[in-house]
């Protein structure tokens, strides 16, 4: 098949043009090598390509079906092959990343996105999930987690922190006075993201006292994204990423509950198998997610 291919752009050319003679000096062969291959070719299919008369060259009709078939193989393969130059540089594959789901609410995915807009070539597999996936076990090649870091065989890099804050709705904080600090707060109705922790919530005053409380859980909930729903329809007190309530504090529907007292701030950082390329489309992915700060 090949050598017919060879013999199939050898006579293209031949007809090009018009002698044996000038597609050998384009192919840097010699006349009598052209015309063998076309002849070789003619013989395989045991039709005529050409007549030959010693001042021109002609087609007969089979040299002309042929011909029009070699041109549209020859210039899909040259088109291709002028594709792939182009984008020889440029980075492309398949990267499959993992993130919490309540991080589909932040700007992580205006970075995504923004990531997805410059290289065209990679295929991004982005799974939001509170599930917390395994990078091998499930075939992911980057994770964003949140929390403290994992001490595992795989690389980490911290992203960016994220801000917690305690929140109510206006019309749940209209019917209760706030105290001085937090231990005024352990008898009102908590909403808990769940699994609860066994430790004591600890507060500290940005002029440097600390409390620590742990009040009684009202309701568990298992989704960042429903705590954040519950405590706005005034369910009660949520200790939430700033992010998801910004824009109900600014709309005045939802308020800061004692907004002098902080809580630890929540880590965000990647995690991503320790034998991964340097140079790979993680690394490409993680310069991109560095600049997704809160």
């Amino acid at each position: 098949m090949i050598d017919r291919l060879r013999q199939m752009a050898i006579f293209a050319k031949t007809i090009d043009h018009g002698s044996f003679r000038g597609a050998a000096r384009e192919l840097n062969l010699s006349p009598s090598v052209v015309s063998h291959h076309v002849s070789q070719l003619e013989e395989h299919l045991g039709v005529a390509l050409i007549y030959r008369s010693t001042r021109k060259l002609t087609l007969t009709n089979e040299g002309q079906r042929l011909l029009t078939a070699t041109r549209n193989m020859l210039d899909a393969v040259e088109g291709e092959l002028q594709d792939l130059s182009a984008t020889a540089g440029e980075p492309s594959g398949e990267l499959r990343i993992t993130l919490p789901s309540v991080l589909s609410s932040s700007r992580i995915t205006d970075h995504i996105a923004a990531f997805s807009l410059a290289f065209p070539r990679i295929t991004l597999t982005v799974d939001f999930s509170d599930t917390r996936r395994a990078l091998i076990d499930d075939r992911f090649d980057l994770a964003i987690r949140m929390g403290p870091q994992s001490k595992n065989s795989a690389t980490t890099r911290t992203l960016f922190e994220v801000r917690r804050v305690l929140v109510a709705s206006k019309d749940y904080l209209a019917k209760r006075t706030i105290g001085r600090d937090p231990s005024t707060l352990t008898d009102w109705e908590w909403l808990v993201l769940a699994p609860v922790q066994n430790t004591p919530l600890s507060f500290r005053h940005k002029g440097g006292e600390t409390i620590k409380i742990k009040p009684t859980p009202h309701m568990f909930t298992n989704d960042a994204q429903a705590l954040h729903r519950l405590a706005k329809a005034g369910a009660g007190l949520a200790i939430v990423p700033e992010f998801l309530v910004k824009p109900d504090i600014e709309s005045s529907v939802m308020d800061y509950v004692l907004p002098n007292w902080e809580l630890r701030r929540i880590s965000v950082y990647a995690e991503w198998p320790a034998n991964v390329p340097k140079n790979g489309l993680v690394h490409l992915a993680l310069s991109a997610l560095q600049q997704a700060k809160h």
